[in-house]
């Protein structure tokens, strides 16, 4: 089925259509105005599955969060009718100059709800294995190579997943993990209670981890600069909502987490440059190599530093040469 065959199918043939700005995934997002509700159309063919993102979403719901209502899908054809949350998400309120102190508060009681839950079943593992397979996919196959002209050996292979490993494995996957919690997926609903006062998207790749994965994609966003105030509320927020959480505890899962995701996103970047033609992604690539360092100065990041420090000059801590000749 076609787009339009669905829509005139659920109601929504007269509905005008509004593209939405294309992100890093291959989903298409459209705003449909004038049909029987403020809606969105989500595109998302095969090989995109949009099970995951029902699944997830019903969880959310049901556990007194706000996620899009799924109006009409056809899993098939991949194509979903979606609650529309208003035109600005919280990356877009904070461009835009509001005071991020109480909206970082506020998605961190969200995110604490979350974690609260019992998570679905089914979900696959954010353990130190897959993040350490995750993080080879883009720092190994991609900045690696674009970096120092060749590819990345078997044996930096091995030391880079015993580095990961060593330094994540302490932190046990303990419930629902998000693993893009950030505020371009996050949107305010001011005429909500609570932690439903924050609208939660993009959250198909769901998956059981530790909690300090999703807090550090919050306040280190690998898109935008986070100020320091807007990080400590955050936090405090996160604490305060999760009574039994050890502050050191969090922190250095912070620290960790931050690390193995800011390494993994800084190559991320180059993927989305060289693989799917977006270079404009490579303008964060120095944040995330900041924040790296960052995350680098806790003493829980000894692995991995140790394998930075053998194999990566800080000189060469940033994005790639535009050709391996400028190596």
């Amino acid at each position: 089925m076609n787009p339009h065959d669905f829509l005139r199918a659920e109601g929504f043939g007269a509905a005008t259509l509004h593209p939405l700005p294309a992100d890093a995934s291959f989903r298409r997002y459209t705003r449909l105005i004038g049909g029987p509700r403020p809606a969105l159309l989500m595109e998302a063919p095969p090989p995109e599955d949009t099970r995951p993102f029902i699944r997830i979403a019903q969880h959310l719901l049901a556990n007194g969060l706000s996620a899009p209502e799924i109006i009409a899908a056809n899993k098939t054809a991949g194509l979903l009718i979606l609650e529309d949350f208003g035109p600005q998400t919280l990356a877009q309120q904070l461009d835009a100059g509001a005071d991020p102190v109480p909206l970082y508060a506020e998605a961190a009681e969200a995110l604490a709800r979350l974690h609260a839950a019992p998570p679905p079943p089914g979900l696959p593992a954010w353990d130190a294995a897959a993040m350490a397979k995750a993080t080879a996919a883009t720092f190994l196959d991609w900045w690696w190579p674009a970096s120092f002209g060749t590819p990345a050996s078997d044996a930096v292979r091995e030391e880079l997943a015993t580095a990961l490993h060593d330094m994540l494995a302490p932190f046990a996957a303990q419930g629902f993990v998000h693993r893009d919690y950030f505020p371009a997926n996050l949107m305010r609903l001011p005429a909500r209670d609570g932690a439903r006062r924050v609208g939660i998207l993009d959250f198909q790749d769901a998956a059981l981890g530790h909690p300090a994965y999703d807090l550090v994609s919050l306040v280190e966003d690998a898109r935008r600069d986070v100020a320091p105030e807007a990080r400590r509320a955050a936090v405090a927020a996160y604490l305060r909502h999760r009574p039994g959480t050890s502050p050191n505890e969090l922190l250095a899962g912070l620290a960790a987490h931050g690390a193995q995701r800011h390494l993994r996103v800084a190559a991320l970047w180059v993927r989305l440059a060289r693989r799917d033609a977006k270079p404009g992604y490579l303008i964060h690539g120095p944040r995330c190599w900041r924040l790296l360092a960052r995350s680098l100065s806790h003493p829980v990041c000894g692995p991995l530093v140790e394998f930075l420090d053998a194999h990566v000059p800080d000189d060469r801590r940033g994005n790639p040469p535009s050709s391996p000749e400028a190596t």
